[in-house]
Order: C-alpha cells, then structure tokens, then sequence
C-alpha cells in the first residue's frame, strides 16, 4: 500500500511539472536515442530474434522505432547477421534511423551506440531495448523532463508482490522497485563513463554504471505495459489474437484392395481408396480446414494431382505444410474435430490410435483432438459403399492485422 500511494504521489508531481514544462521540438533535437537490439533473445524460440518477430503486423523493431518518431538522431545497434532483417523493418520509416552493429554484449553495444554520437554531442541520450515495443509517450516525457535535474533517469514500478529470498527469508519491498527503459543521461557524462571501461565489465542496464561513477539519479514513473518482450507467452499476450474457424471437407471412391489411410492409420478394410496420393480423407479435409482458417487456399493449391511428384504421397506432408504455414502467421490451433462419414470400416477401434497420430503433427494436446464418425443410414454413395468422406473444422487464433 506505501508504495502504491509513493507512485501516485509521484504521479501528482510529475503532473505539476507538466503545467509548467510542455516538451517542444527544439528539445527533441537535444536528444539522441539509442536502441539495443543486437541481442539474441534465447528465452523466446523462434527461427528469427525476437526484435524481428511480428507483432499485430509488424515487426517488435518497427514498432519499437515508432515509439521515437520525434527524435531525429536515432542508431539501432544490430546484430552483424541481421543487416536484412534491420533493412526489411525499416523499409517503411524515415531514413534518419541509422545502424551499426552491436558487441559481444549488451555493455558494447551500448558504448557503440554512444560512440556513433560522439561528433554530433548531443545534450542527452536516451537508451531503449528494442524488445520493449508498448512505450508511451507519457513515459518518454518523464524521463526528459527528470533529465533537467539529473544526470541519469529511468522508468521505475513498485513491488506489488511480497519479496522472499530463495530460503524463505523476507525482503522489505518498499526499497526495490523494478527499472525499465528508455533510461536517460547527460550524453557526456555516461559516454565518459563507458569510455572509460576496460572492455570486459557487463552491467546490467545503463543506471548500474551511472551509479557506480557517481552520477545524480531519480527515478520516474514507469508504465505496467511497458513489458520486456523475454518469453513465448510475453508474444501471445500481446498480440490482439481473433477467432477463427475453417471448415474442409473430402471424398475418396472405393476401390479394390485391402488396405487404407484414415487419419494416418492403416486399416484393414478389404478395400482401399481411390486417390493420386494415398487417399487419407480424414487428413485431407483438415488439411483444408486449417489452411481455410488462415486463408491459404485448399490442398489442391499446394499440391496439385497433375504433379508426379504427390503421386501415392503420405498425407502428413500435406497437414505439415498447413501447420507450419499457420505458424508463419503466428497463429495458434486450439482445437480440431474430424468426422468421417462410411458404412464401413468400424472407427472406434481405430480412433484413439488415430487422434494420437494427429496430435504428433498437430503439436495440440490429445483433449483437443477430436474424431467420430457417422453413416448415412445407407443413403447416397458412402450409404452404398461407393465411397468414404470426411469433413473438418480447425478453431485457430491469430493476429488480428
């Protein structure tokens, strides 16, 4: 409770100091901004790093660049692998960004960033991670205005939970707070004071050196949204995700034969079924759920049966490439169900069997995997044994752009 009525108390102050204080463009131009984004991001999986992971739409960069759009001396400090990536997020933003790459680490790549000013002397510098892409405007004026009296600043929050040590021991919270970014500073004092470092130290953030060479601190009111971007579920929490549904359906003409694919099982049915691949209707119907979903078409766009190359093909291939196209959408699948319409063979035996070959590709847990099956009461072709067929519905989740 003291520290939620310190912040609200320091929340009054700040408001005073606006009254009087409106930040205008002139002290934009006193400003440099460094944005750290040369990191690998090893806690959150992905193919790319996370600064390049797509949010709502766009890059975690882009929209990171976009919280500085009023300051005309920006320099993203990169990877040396991710000179594409930098250039695609980029792309559409005005050319006063500037890059360099980044160091071993975050400590180097802060000191280069400064470096890249050292002829242009700004007055102040403001340093950002570029994985922190929900920065307010408010939070950005806190820091400046909180530079005219200190040398170094940075966003603060208070402790809300109780603190322990590993053994069980308390911690009083009322003396740590939690410390964000952007971090602002006299440019001349915190470059000195990375000039000055012998090339091994690592500090965690930037206040951590400005407090060791003695510099004047205060910390601002910082923003609960302001999150660090760290681990998958920081990703789906912030993207605004829809519903969506898509349907398939499929059908395959029996023919002679002993055996055939439901599901990714083979059964012995006396029978087997007609198709340029190897005829799974159960697979093939939601192969074309899931790529309805994401609007990709059907399964014949992908792989068209005038091509050789799917003759007698597993139909694993095909549900694979489905999944990892809603991946590349950064969508999510909740939930499948599969309903296969024949007089014969008998599914039950078989379901279990076969909703546990479909979680394997599907990457969803066995709950939500659902299979049945119906007959027509021996009306129409499945009722007469001339064919089986499947439909399927796929409820997935995805960026709403």
């Amino acid at each position: 409770m003291l520290a939620d009525l310190d912040l609200l108390a320091h929340k009054v102050s700040l408001e005073d100091k606006f009254q009087v204080h409106n930040i205008s463009s002139h002290e934009y131009s006193n400003f440099a901004v460094v944005i750290v984004a040369a990191g690998r991001g090893n806690r959150a999986p992905g193919d790319i790093p996370k600064q390049y992971r797509s949010i709502n739409g766009e890059t975690v960069l882009t929209k990171t660049l976009k919280c500085f759009s009023k300051f005309p001396n920006i320099v993203v400090v990169i990877h040396p692998n991710d000179t594409e990536l930098f250039k695609d997020a980029t792309k559409d933003l005005p050319k006063n960004i500037h890059s360099i790459s980044g160091g071993d680490s975050r400590t180097q790549s802060v000191k280069a960033g400064l470096d890249f000013f050292r002829n242009h002397q700004p007055k102040f510098v403001l340093i950002h991670d570029a994985a922190r892409p929900f920065l307010a405007q408010d939070i950005i004026d806190n820091v400046m205005i909180s530079l005219q009296s200190h040398q170094a600043v940075a966003p603060s929050l208070p402790i809300v939970d109780a603190i322990k040590t590993k053994d069980g021991s308390a911690v009083d919270r009322d003396e740590i707070i939690r410390v964000q970014t952007p971090q602002g500073f006299d440019y001349s004092s915190i470059s000195q004071a990375y000039r000055s470092l012998s090339g091994k130290e690592s500090f965690v953030d930037d206040i951590e050196l400005a407090k060791q060479c003695g510099m004047s601190i205060d910390m601002c009111v910082g923003d609960e949204k302001n999150i660090k971007l760290t681990y998958e579920h920081d990703f789906m929490q912030s993207n605004h995700m829809i519903n969506i549904t898509g349907s398939g359906f499929d059908v395959h003409q029996i023919c002679s034969g002993e055996t055939l694919f439901l599901c990714g099982v083979e059964v012995e049915a006396g029978f087997s079924l007609k198709g340029h691949s190897d005829a799974d209707v159960g697979r093939h119907a939601l192969t074309d759920a899931i790529l309805g979903a994401i609007s990709e078409g059907d399964i014949g766009d992908h792989f068209p049966p005038s091509e050789s190359k799917w003759k007698n093909a597993k139909s694993d291939i095909f549900l694979q490439h489905a999944i990892e196209l809603l991946k590349r959408k950064n969508a999510i699948l909740d939930h499948v169900d599969i309903t296969l319409i024949c007089e014969q063979p008998k599914i039950k035996p078989h379901r279990q069997n076969m909703r546990e070959r479909l979680t394997s590709i599907l990457g969803i847990p066995l709950s939500r995997v659902s299979l049945k099956a119906t007959t027509t009461e021996g009306l129409g072709y499945a009722g007469r044994g001339e064919g089986i067929a499947a439909q399927a519905i796929a409820s997935i989740r995805i960026p709403d752009v």
